[in-house]
């Protein structure tokens, strides 16, 4: 990358922190606000699964916009939309605004965070790009940390609706960073004239993109469900907000200090294996949550668990980057997330049936069996493609 395009790396960084406080923040809120308000398992895995809908209708579409008119436009698009979700809570605070706010904001953020991959890819060498993904994922890894850990504080002091007031600012600010780098996140000539034709499932033809979506839907579904029942888990132990932001923060630290050594790893060993490796130690963490109850050691286990997963977006959005046809990152991007979703709307209904019926515990213990065949699985492809002749191209 040249000194030009160091600038829009920075701001978009900048712009995805933003969206990932305003976004990992509302999901404490939601779950936490609903639990107050009566709700038990089952409905808040509803609530879960209502952020992915927007985003499974859309996704494609959204990717197939930034592909064509660049990024800036559908990222302060996405950024009002999620101002608006927020909104209505703190205006008024009822289980139908908590309904309406994951399902607008699901919407307002497709469109804001397939564009800000795409956009990195596009203004990021091929021999950066890994490093451009990394020090994107930086930014959310730090939004992860603070969101959790502010809104647990919030709430305990000043509220529910404090909480989603500041979340609500947060994706307001998004416009700052987004402006200073605008001039440069129009789409590159080649990707408005190449690779635009062609059916969406045409993509799930190229062997690379098919494993990297199993393996991206495996593990975003394990981070996912962390953020959610996470809080069940802690209330049933009764920590409080504060602590269980805490140790939701935990997992961000790791996914920090993990995502500096990711160039590093990148090029020790090949992006699938770095993958395949985090989905064993993310199910070895799963397995362990229900057995403890102290606050320092959950805060250890979460800690772990970011060890494990705290790669597998950036890895996952990098290698589908690399594996899209020309001009059709942004559609690849969007497939991906549409994979992800159809994941995230199945397994927290289900998951929630299951803690509704035997609390929170088997939740954790089905997903670790998840992570698991997902680990093995990707093990299985590697042999695979090894015995074939050599490593596939994402290595």
């Amino acid at each position: 990358m040249n000194e030009r395009l160091r600038h829009p790396v920075y701001a978009l960084t900048a712009v995805f922190f933003l969206l990932n406080l305003a976004q990992k923040g509302s999901k404490v809120l939601v779950a936490l606000t609903a639990l107050e308000l009566g709700a038990n398992a089952f409905t808040v895995g509803c609530l879960a699964a209502t952020y992915a809908l927007f985003p499974l209708l859309l996704s494609v579409y959204s990717g197939r916009i930034s592909d064509r008119i660049g990024a800036a436009k559908p990222i302060l698009w996405g950024a009002m939309g999620i101002a608006a979700a927020l909104t209505l809570p703190a205006l008024h605070l009822n289980l139908l605004t908590l309904i309406l706010c994951p399902a607008l904001l699901g919407l307002g953020h497709i469109f804001a965070h397939v564009s800000i991959h795409n956009a990195i890819g596009f203004v990021s060498s091929s021999e950066r790009r890994s490093r451009s993904y990394a020090t994107l994922s930086l930014g959310s890894s730090a939004a992860a940390f603070c969101g959790p850990l502010i809104v647990g504080l919030t709430i305990d002091t000043a509220g529910n609706r404090a909480g989603f007031l500041f979340t609500a600012i947060c994706a307001v600010l998004i416009a700052v960073p987004l402006l200073l780098a605008w001039r440069h996140l129009d789409v590159p000539a080649k990707s408005k004239t190449e690779g635009t034709g062609g059916r969406t499932l045409d993509l799930l033809a190229l062997p690379d993109l098919r494993r990297t979506m199993l393996m991206s839907g495996v593990a975003v579904t394990g981070i996912e469900l962390f953020s959610f029942y996470l809080p069940i888990y802690g209330k049933s132990i009764d920590l409080s907000a504060t602590v269980i932001g805490t140790i939701l923060s935990a997992y961000a630290i790791a996914a920090v200090l993990v995502r500096l050594g990711m160039s590093l790893l990148l090029r020790r060993t090949g992006a699938v294996t770095v993958l395949t490796t985090s989905l064993f130690v993310a199910s070895l963490s799963y397995a362990l949550i229900p057995l403890v109850t102290n606050a320092w050691v959950l805060f250890a286990i979460a800690f772990l668990l970011g060890l494990g997963l705290g790669l597998a977006g950036p890895l996952t959005i990098y290698m589908t980057y690399n594996g899209a046809p020309p001009g059709r990152s942004g559609e690849a991007l969007g497939l991906r997330i549409s994979a992800n979703k159809v994941i995230q709307i199945c397994i927290p209904l289900i998951f929630g049936g299951i803690g509704t019926a035997f609390g929170a515990s088997p939740v954790f213990l089905a997903n670790s069996a998840l992570l698991l065949v997902g680990g093995v699985l990707s093990t299985l492809g590697i042999r695979g493609r090894r015995a074939g002749g050599g490593p596939s191209q994402m290595e």
